[in-house]
């Protein structure tokens, strides 16, 4: 398996860690009850859980992006050491970004972010 599959597997298993983080805090500030039910009216999450919500969502939007990414460049036979430095750039700044966006700090939150963006450019340069 081309080592930026292996990253794309990683990321998702990422993003369904921050599924179960944002899931937790909810359960937390809301309660089970409140959360098997329809939902209606219910007011979004504050504090850790809210912004542990926001960067799941978050992962959601750029994972579509790096899949995508990644399965053109390995399909492609584009796949090479820029593209292999893409993606673990991608995926490590996402790494920390589940970290610190949850715990708060946000101008470092922002730049981790930039940085799993400029991976995401290294694998779509290789590819045009």
């Amino acid at each position: 398996m081309k080592p930026e599959l292996m990253l794309l597997v990683w990321a998702v298993l990422l993003t369904f860690v921050q599924m179960l983080v944002a899931v937790s805090g909810a359960t937390l500030q809301v309660g089970l009850p409140t959360l098997a039910g329809n939902r209606e009216g219910l007011a979004p999450c504050a504090g850790w859980a809210g912004r542990a919500a926001r960067a799941h969502h978050n992962m959601l939007e750029n994972l579509v992006l790096f899949a995508a990414l990644v399965l053109v460049a390995v399909i492609a036979g584009k796949t090479n050491a820029t593209t292999l430095l893409g993606a673990q750039i991608f995926f490590w700044a996402r790494v920390a970004y589940a970290i610190v966006y949850p715990a708060g700090i946000p101008w470092l939150r922002t730049a981790l972010w930039v940085v799993s963006v400029i991976g995401l450019a290294l694998i779509f340069f290789q590819l045009v």
